[in-house]
């Protein structure tokens, strides 16, 4: 019988439900590429939705605030690109669920609150600090769920 490879293999087919959460395996280039995309994602949504407004003033959040842009949009980049290549990097050991998801939304969000409140200092390192640690939190949580169930296939497998 012939089969095409890949497609009938049950081990090989992706569900829809594990497709999403897959191994990310690859070159070194491709991981940075995602990393810095994911990043630019981030802080250029972020910089859009802070220089234009469809709406009335009265509503939402407010507009970039006049002056620098470049401390906070470096800031932002530099929070964006450490979650990302922390999630990516745990992405290519274990099953990560939604790794872009938690590198874009915070990224957008700390660049979009910085760029119309201008925090201080210790308030951006704060908010960066969270950002960071809610990436390391999840891949802390996918890490340890990875490797136990590497441990309990192996086990099975009685080697």
């Amino acid at each position: 019988m012939t089969e095409s490879p890949g497609l009938s293999s049950p081990d090989n087919c992706a569900s829809s439900d594990s497709d999403e959460e897959s191994l990310r395996p690859g070159p070194l280039w491709r991981h940075a590429l995602w990393a810095a995309g994911v990043t630019i994602l981030g802080v250029g949504l972020g910089w859009a939705d802070a220089s234009f407004r469809l709406g009335s003033d009265e509503y939402g959040m407010p507009l970039a605030a006049p002056g620098q842009v470049r401390p906070y949009l470096v800031a932002w980049t530099a929070t964006g690109l450490t979650a990302a290549a922390a999630l990516r990097a745990v992405a290519a050991r274990v099953p990560l669920h939604g790794p872009d998801v938690l590198a874009v939304i915070p990224t957008f969000m700390g660049t979009r609150l910085s760029l119309g409140f201008r925090p201080e200092p210790p308030v951006l390192g704060a908010s960066a600090a969270a950002a960071l640690t809610a990436a390391f939190i999840w891949c802390a949580l996918a890490l340890r769920r990875g490797f136990r169930g590497y441990r309990g296939r192996r086990a099975i497998s009685g080697r």
